[in-house]
């Protein structure tokens, strides 16, 4: 599914909006790095991708900034051992 997420680099976080709800990803910026260091969903939105969607954008980010992909965040490293082409 296609979430429109919104980056907000002041808040070092990624957003996604859906019924008055928000889940999102945060991120620390080390160096050379972006490291993911919690993901969030609502219960009622769990379920649907939305953590992996919001994970994917803020490596991509990363990817483009020439950024390194770190996981702090359980999700996150989780994430990154299923999709290893992000290393």
């Amino acid at each position: 599914m296609n979430y429109k997420i919104t980056h907000y680099p002041q808040e070092q976080r990624f957003e996604i909006e859906l019924g008055g709800m928000k889940a999102y990803a945060e991120y620390d910026l080390h160096d050379d790095s972006l490291d993911i260091i919690h993901t969030f969903v609502p219960k009622p939105l769990e379920g649907q991708g939305i953590a992996g969607a919001l994970t994917e954008v803020a490596y991509e980010y990363a990817k483009a900034n020439d950024l390194k992909p770190k996981a702090t965040c359980s999700y996150a490293v989780v994430w990154l051992k299923r999709h290893p082409e992000y290393l």
